[in-house]
């Protein structure tokens, strides 16, 4: 079987060469928005190409506000100053995510609560996510969601729509509605997935896209906050240092951060946005074909929730145990296919061990069987 998924992959990207986990494409209009930029002199942090990505991404997502950012954590960092997370206060989120949806959490002084994942999705499951609740807090007088031990204030709740694939996020809406947490969307990985209709990172209060250099389009390193109008308003103010309007004074009237898209950046992100939607096609081709080569096997491959339209950006295979995982890895790197294991739990760091968690069965059964594979662009033409 693994000789036969090695010559698979190999057959799709026709080469012998090295073949990457994913790589980008910059098949457009790349070099001319970048060299316009240049030649512009406006390579900084203010620029046409700045407002025209902002705009193109809120109207692609159905967002009324769109923000960019350096990148996704620091998108991610702001969406939760946005709902209030303070200092001291909990965020609940699940495990099974790469660690820049706990850092951003603790850049805010609050500390991350793991539950576990729906084994469909591979996002956090609403399920569990009610189990701990029931189990470990309340509603306070005044409509606060709080711990019964410690009385901490629990905040939000942070999903992450796992490579591409849309979390339950009608399930979480509705848990989150009664206890009172804000849903906020770590949509780093699915630029291009819908919910039911819906543009993943727009259902919660504020969602966040990543443009980092693997993702399904870059901007080398970008990000972006979808938000309603009053709370884009806000995000665009503290993300460009909290500096008010005025033609020559310096005026800042809070804490603010210079978390600017460069316009460098964005003209590299318009020239990606416009061919968004030929690389979604690409890429579920390529997903469809891995699920019949897979059909029959001992391997599971993951496939889009119902009612959902996925962006397939990290194709990825369940294996029946960990050494069979261990054996795919190894014989796939050794011969110049990169496949890469699903992340470690965040709670199996060392910086957040400590923190609370419920059971985590599924994602732990994830964690040892879970591989990604090859899922560039497919080359197109002779």
């Amino acid at each position: 079987m693994l000789d036969s998924l090695i010559r698979f992959v190999r057959d799709q990207y026709r080469t012998d060469e090295f073949i990457p986990l994913h790589a980008p494409v910059f098949a457009g209009q790349e070099r001319n928005y970048v060299s316009d930029t240049i030649d512009s002199t406006f390579v900084s942090s203010v620029g046409a190409y700045v407002d025209r990505f902002e705009r193109d991404m809120g109207t692609y997502t159905g967002s009324p506000r769109a923000v960019a950012t350096v990148n996704g954590t620091a998108a991610l960092h702001i969406a939760l100053q946005l709902v209030g997370v303070k200092s001291g206060d909990l965020v609940i989120t699940q495990p099974l995510t790469f660690v820049a949806t706990c850092n951003a959490i603790a850049y805010c002084g609050a500390e991350p609560v793991f539950v576990d994942v729906d084994r469909h999705t591979l996002g956090l499951s609403p399920a569990a996510l009610e189990v701990w609740l029931d189990d470990n807090a309340r509603i306070d007088d005044e409509g606060v969601c709080r711990t019964r031990d410690t009385n901490q204030v629990v905040r939000a709740c942070l999903p992450m729509h796992t490579f591409g694939h849309p979390a339950d996020l009608d399930g979480l809406l509705e848990v989150c509605s009664r206890w009172k947490l804000a849903l906020v969307e770590d949509a780093a990985e699915s630029l291009g997935s819908f919910y039911k209709g819906r543009h993943t990172g727009t259902l919660g209060v504020v969602g966040t896209l990543s443009f980092n250099g693997n993702k399904i389009i870059t901007t080398g390193g970008g990000g972006m906050i979808l938000a309603g109008e009053a709370l884009g308003i806000r995000a665009k103010h503290i993300t460009t240092t909290a500096k008010q309007p005025h033609p020559y004074e310096y005026v800042h009237d809070e804490l603010g951060y210079n978390y600017r898209l460069p316009n460098l950046n964005a003209a590299l992100g318009c020239a990606q946005l416009e061919q968004l939607e030929a690389f979604i096609a690409n890429k579920r081709t390529l997903a469809a074909r891995y699920a019949d080569h897979f059909s029959g096997s001992d391997f599971q491959f993951v496939t889009e929730p119902a009612d959902c339209r996925s962006n397939y950006w990290l194709n990825a295979v369940i294996c029946g145990s960990r050494e069979q995982r261990d054996t795919l890895l190894k014989a796939t790197n050794e011969k110049g296919v990169m496949t890469r294991p699903i992340w470690a739990l965040m709670n199996h760091l060392p910086i957040y061990a400590h923190c609370r968690k419920g059971d985590l069965t599924q994602a732990e059964w994830l964690e040892a069987r879970v591989v990604n594979l090859p899922s560039s662009v497919l080359p197109v033409g002779e």
